[in-house]
């Protein structure tokens, strides 16, 4: 790879509840309307914790806490490298969704399959060591 290719590259929040058993997943309202976690692309000039920041408050309306990057994955399908970042969240009552997701909801972490499953497990039982995948 030469200094001026451009990949994909995106950071998103797995927002685990108090009680470690859910984790909060949006639903887009484009494309397949699939659900997922938080976040998005970093643009030119950010930090990869100034991009979550603003990703989760612009699909939220909340800021969440961020916590310890847990995980960084690269996903053929999208071309894309994608840092995952153990999040909190107090509470749900202010969230307000951008147009880009329809609904969210706190999801049973026992009931993920495939990637997110592999994802949001590596963060919750993230010990320090950063989890690295290709899916």
């Amino acid at each position: 790879m030469a200094f001026e290719d451009r990949f994909r590259f995106s950071v998103h929040a797995a927002v685990i509840d108090s009680t470690e058993e859910s984790v909060l997943l949006v639903r887009q309202s484009y494309g397949d309307r699939r659900w997922g976690l938080p976040g998005g692309a970093v643009e030119p000039g950010e930090t990869i914790l100034d991009a979550l920041a603003r990703e989760c408050r612009e699909e939220l309306g909340v800021d969440v806490e961020i916590g310890p990057l847990t995980g960084w994955y690269y996903h053929r399908e999208f071309e894309s490298q994608v840092g995952i970042f153990r999040c909190g969240l107090s509470g749900t009552a202010g969230i307000q969704l951008s147009d880009e997701h329809s609904e969210f909801r706190w999801t049973p972490i026992t009931e993920l399959t495939g990637v997110q499953a592999t994802r949001v497990q590596a963060a919750l039982r993230h010990e320090g060591a950063l989890h690295a995948q290709v899916f």
